[in-house]
């Protein structure tokens, strides 16, 4: 189950990747480029190494905050992923964030899942591989934020 917020910000994208022009009776959608998801952290060294030693991404960017990354930029091929830093919990700014802040759910469809699985070890898996109904095979892990992260692939014979 979703939570209410991240229902709420799926309705908010789908209404504006179909934008109507303002004096016009026919619809006119944009072209979305790209659709890159923000994570939040307290940390997010961990969570940079996790996607570039497991997964083989790339840090393309890294912005410090001290002596800490606040941000980071993470990339393979056409995929790419963001790590923001939360902030000073004093700041008001991160407090209402943090008060509508759930884990994010990331549904990744790779091309080899057992290798995928393998490059977990060590990782507790919080859904065990399992074939679904719609004929995807896959399981579910934790980020080092907390973030769900569920990694699929299809099955070789779906389900009925």
């Amino acid at each position: 189950m979703f939570p209410k917020f991240s229902l709420l910000l799926c309705s908010a994208l789908l209404a504006a990747l179909s934008v109507p022009f303002p004096h016009s009776q026919e619809r006119s959608h944009m072209n979305a480029k790209k659709i890159t998801p923000i994570l939040y952290a307290k940390d997010v060294e961990p969570c940079v190494k996790f996607w570039v030693d497991r997964l083989g991404f790339e840090k393309t960017v890294e912005v410090p905050d001290g002596d800490k990354i606040g941000f980071a930029i993470l990339q393979k091929g056409a995929l790419e992923l963001m790590y923001q830093r939360l902030g000073d919990p004093k700041d008001d700014a991160t407090l209402k964030l943090q008060a509508g802040q759930g884990p994010t759910y990331l549904y990744v469809e790779v091309d080899n899942l057992d290798a995928t699985l393998a490059a977990m070890h060590g990782i507790e898996i919080v859904i065990p591989v399992n074939e679904t109904f719609y004929g995807m095979k896959e399981f579910g892990i934790k980020d080092p934020a907390g973030h769900f992260i569920l990694f699929a692939q299809p099955a070789a014979s779906p389900k009925h």
